[in-house]
């Protein structure tokens, strides 16, 4: 049996890996400011999380839902205090996709409505709704199609207003990520995201803040919605939750009401994946890294910005995009090929930089000194 090729990958076998370094079978290291698209949150093989697997894989790795799981109120807790969030309730499941799709079946169950608000560039998963609220044709299946979703260009207030005004009491949600990825690194503005807190309580929808990629302390704040000053309802996470270790959740408001069967999952919140976003969430706290990714996230940011040939650099914290013209649409690949400096990309020409929290200066450093050889030569 073959591999069923959907990955364009590089022909790097990684072997080794801790901090924000890995290394390939032939011993050559490299720099990870990529992090498997944003998954590495504390840096690769942090001792903490490493022993705190090892303790709970010696004692269960895993059972179902239907008996108790103390791990997961102690994530729960965790994740209220560091968040913010404290009088949320915490839904578990295996990753982003899943997170918005019960995000988003969640907000119907509650409004018994169907429509959705969703952004143009959004990306929100590839599983059967979350995929229908994606803006990219070529991963949307025939059966995933539906009427239901509603795409309206990113951060233009007027088209929101009158979105709301066509299909009134028809909207189950919007739902938007804080800042764009795969789109662009393209930041929903502060009024706009404050537009829809308000219409959606004029209306009796769902905020729904997809914070995946773009949350989970990665722009400095815990949720990069938050620096909007409003709070959504709905809060989907996953990717920097468990370093590596699959598992997402949502953060639900308080107005929602829970009922046996209303969501379910076999895998989600077990006790390893439980295990690893409690060890996230206490080197988050005890390192201070959303500090650290707003000092070294500005520090980078305010350097790029003095590179001549950077059409643009946009972002926060450790999510930052580099839009450079198309006759540097190489650097990306010269980056990984000449420097060995893992990157991120979004189309056309922008270079995503997603590293692990902790990062240094030191490191970031040397991710600036070898572009601006990229961009001279």
């Amino acid at each position: 049996m073959e591999l069923f090729n959907v990955y364009p990958v590089n022909p790097i076998n990684i072997v080794k890996a801790k901090g924000s370094l890995v290394w390939d079978e032939q011993g050559n290291e490299y720099l990870d400011l990529y992090g498997g698209h944003a998954v590495i949150s504390i840096g690769h093989t942090h001792p903490h999380y490493v022993e705190s697997l090892t303790q709970q894989l010696n004692k269960i790795g895993f059972y179902s839902n239907s008996v108790l799981i103390p791990l997961q109120q102690q994530l729960a807790r965790q994740l209220g205090e560091v968040s913010g969030k404290v009088d949320y309730t915490l839904f578990l499941c295996n990753s982003g996709a899943e997170a918005n799709e019960n995000a988003l079946k969640l907000a119907s169950f509650h409004t018994g409505r169907k429509k959705i608000i969703a952004f143009s560039k959004a990306f929100h998963g590839r599983t059967s709704l979350a995929v229908a609220a994606t803006d990219n044709p070529n991963i949307v299946a025939p059966v995933n199609e539906t009427d239901n979703v509603v795409f309206l260009p990113f951060n233009d207030e007027d088209a929101l207003v009158n979105a709301f005004q066509e299909y009134g009491d028809e909207i189950a949600a919007v739902i938007i990520e804080g800042i764009q990825g795969v789109g662009g690194i393209r930041e929903a503005s502060i009024p706009f995201l404050q537009l829809i807190r308000s219409l959606c309580d004029q209306y009796g929808a769902v905020y729904i803040a997809d914070s995946v990629q773009c949350g989970y302390g990665r722009t400095g704040d815990f949720y990069s919605h938050d620096y909007a000053g409003v709070a959504a309802d709905i809060y989907s996470m996953a990717k920097g939750m468990g370093n590596g270790f699959p598992i997402g959740g949502i953060a639900i408001a308080p107005k929602f009401k829970a009922s046996y069967g209303l969501l379910g999952t076999t895998f989600g919140g077990n006790h390893l994946a439980c295990a690893a976003a409690v060890a996230v969430l206490d080197i988050i706290k005890q390192e201070q890294l959303l500090a650290n990714a707003r000092e070294v996230g500005t520090y980078l940011i305010e350097e790029l910005k003095k590179f001549d040939k950077v059409l643009d650099v946009r972002g926060r914290g450790l999510m930052i995009g580099i839009d450079l013209p198309e006759e540097y649409a190489n650097v990306k690949k010269e980056l990984l090929s000449i420097h060995k400096i893992f990157t991120g990309e979004a189309k056309p020409n922008v270079i995503r930089i997603l590293p692990a929290l902790n990062i240094t200066k030191e490191i970031a450093d040397r991710f600036l000194t070898a572009l601006e050889e990229r961009l001279k030569a």
